[in-house]
């Protein structure tokens, strides 16, 4: 069967053949989108990129290598740059959460009660400090482009200090945006292309819905290329992206149900059979908008009366309730990133052949509107 031929200026900048990029979704130490995901989108024809936050230095590098084991083609890695919009007050080389203990003792006590209420064991071991979150970073874009990695994708931070090294690797750089603003600070970053990401995508999103951002980005920051992202999970989607004048699309959730995504079965489950409104935007679990599926944990803190903390406050809050659920096996407890599209996922399925239904139906949709629609230039 002759492969379908789709091609944008997206396709010349990364040497790929699909304009169709894997979001790189962090979390859950990298299972969300593990190597064999990456380079199975890569292989498909499209850009693998591997969601790497959290991932320490040494354990990235050999992530990156089994890219490359697994495939020759181009693949990105990305990352949420620090942003710190929550400060603490140490007194005396208090930690970090002795201080939240302190200034914030209802939240801390709501989340003793989570850990009561769902018969959770807490940690007798002390949980280490978060680690520097800038000079993580640093580490990890060093090793990034170390490896020489084709593209590098930066999420919610300023990436302006990672393009002089970039420039000098020979990697491109792509940076996200939810708003018109962010995408021209993306801009004066100097990065090479912009994702413009609506409030129905999964994970750290904003409030500005997909079909009204696009094409607001793509005229506020011409010539510089724009990549759609939030609530694509088709080829109807790609279709639309393009018509609103992006040259290619950032898909996540429909790539979280293939079978190469390491996510927890409930999660996976959530993904099959829910419905598009039971996934919403929440600052339960990190304390920066993110849109994730209506968890117990997620309609506790709704029903809470407490203003979640900002981050990385919230993350900190959570962390000891996040790892007693894990340590328990109540995944049904942790946070479930994933987006709106989900209403549009029913299978799980590898993602070569989720990769050629997407570029199939974007073929049809694209060649039958001059079937459906009557065009007069007169």
């Amino acid at each position: 069967m002759p492969r379908h031929i789709l091609r944008t200026r997206l396709c010349e900048m990364l040497d790929i053949e699909y304009p169709v990029c894997l979001a790189g979704m962090g979390g859950m130490d990298g299972g969300y989108t593990p190597p064999e995901l990456a380079a199975a989108v890569s292989e498909a024809g499209g850009l693998g990129v591997m969601g790497s936050t959290g991932i320490v230095p040494d354990e990235l590098r050999k992530r990156i290598r089994r890219v490359r084991e697994l495939t020759d083609k181009p693949f990105g890695v990305g990352l949420l740059l620090p942003v710190s919009t929550g400060q603490l007050d140490l007194r005396g080389g208090e930690s970090a959460r002795d201080a939240i203990r302190r200034d914030y003792p209802k939240h801390v006590a709501f989340v003793d009660t989570l850990i009561a209420e769902f018969g959770l064991e807490p940690s007798q071991e002390p949980r280490p400090e978060p680690v520097n979150a800038l000079e993580m970073a640093r580490q990890q874009v060093d090793v990034i482009l170390d490896e020489r990695v084709p593209v590098f994708t930066a999420g919610l931070g300023d990436p302006a200090w990672v393009m002089p090294k970039a420039r000098e690797a020979g990697t491109i750089v792509m940076g996200l945006a939810g708003s018109v603003r962010n995408a021209m600070r993306q801009a004066e970053a100097d990065v090479d292309i912009v994702v413009a990401q609506g409030t129905e995508a999964g994970g750290h999103t904003g409030r500005i819905a997909t079909l009204p951002l696009i094409p607001q980005v793509v005229d506020a920051i011409s010539p510089l290329p724009v990549v759609a992202a939030g609530g694509i999970a088709n080829g109807k989607g790609i279709a639309a992206a393009l018509a609103l004048g992006a040259v290619g699309v950032w898909i996540g959730t429909a790539f979280l149900a293939a079978t190469e995504s390491r996510i927890y079965d409930v999660q996976r489950e959530n993904i099959l059979k829910g419905r598009s409104d039971e996934f919403v935007i929440s600052r339960s679990f990190s304390g920066k908008t993110a849109r994730v599926y209506r968890n117990p944990i997620v309609r506790a803190w709704e029903e809470s009366g407490l203003e979640p903390l900002p981050m990385p406050l919230q993350g900190t809050l959570m962390g000891e309730f996040t790892s007693a659920a894990s340590r328990a096996g109540r995944h049904d407890l942790v946070m479930a990133p994933a987006g709106q599209a989900s209403g549009l996922v029913s299978e799980s399925r590898p993602a070569s052949e989720i990769m050629a239904d997407l570029v199939a139906e974007a073929v049809d949709v694209i060649s039958g509107l001059q079937e459906r629609v009557t065009i007069d230039k007169n």
